[in-house]
C-alpha cells in the first residue's frame, strides 16, 4: 500500500484560503469556507448515514480558522470562527477533497466505488 503523503507546508491567505504543500510536491488550495462545511465531524455529518448535518447556509461570511494544530502524524484540527472545534481533518481526508485539476480529473476518472 503507498504511503499517504503529509502536509509539509501549511499556509494561510488573507482572502480567504489554506494552501498545503505536501512532502509528495502537490500543493492543494482549500477555500476557509468549504473546509468549513465540509467538517467530518459527528455533529456536522450523520456517522452511520454519511449524510451531511451542517446547513451550510448557516456557516458565516468569513469564516476562518483562529487556530490550525496537527494532531498526531494523521490529521489537522480546526478551531474556527464560529467556536467549532470538533473535526479532525485527516490527511487521507483533505488530500480526497483538494479541488486542485489534477485530482479533480483522477477522481471523474476513477471507477465508481460498491
Amino acid at each position: 500500500m503507498p504511503r499517504m503523503p503529509v502536509p509539509g507546508e501549511i499556509s494561510q491567505d488573507p482572502a480567504g484560503t489554506l494552501t498545503i504543500v505536501w512532502d509528495d510536491g502537490h500543493r492543494s488550495r482549500y477555500s476557509f469556507r468549504t473546509l468549513r462545511e465540509r467538517c467530518p465531524c459527528a455533529f456536522c455529518i450523520d456517522e452511520w448515514t454519511g449524510e451531511q448535518r451542517l446547513d451550510p447556509s448557516k456557516v458565516p461570511q468569513g469564516i476562518h480558522p483562529k487556530e490550525i494544530g496537527r494532531v498526531g502524524a494523521y490529521a489537522l484540527r480546526f478551531t474556527w470562527s464560529d467556536g467549532h472545534l470538533t473535526g479532525l481533518y485527516t490527511f487521507k481526508f483533505l488530500r480526497d477533497i483538494c479541488e486542485c485539476d489534477d485530482c479533480a480529473r483522477r477522481r471523474a476518472s476513477a471507477p465508481p466505488c460498491g
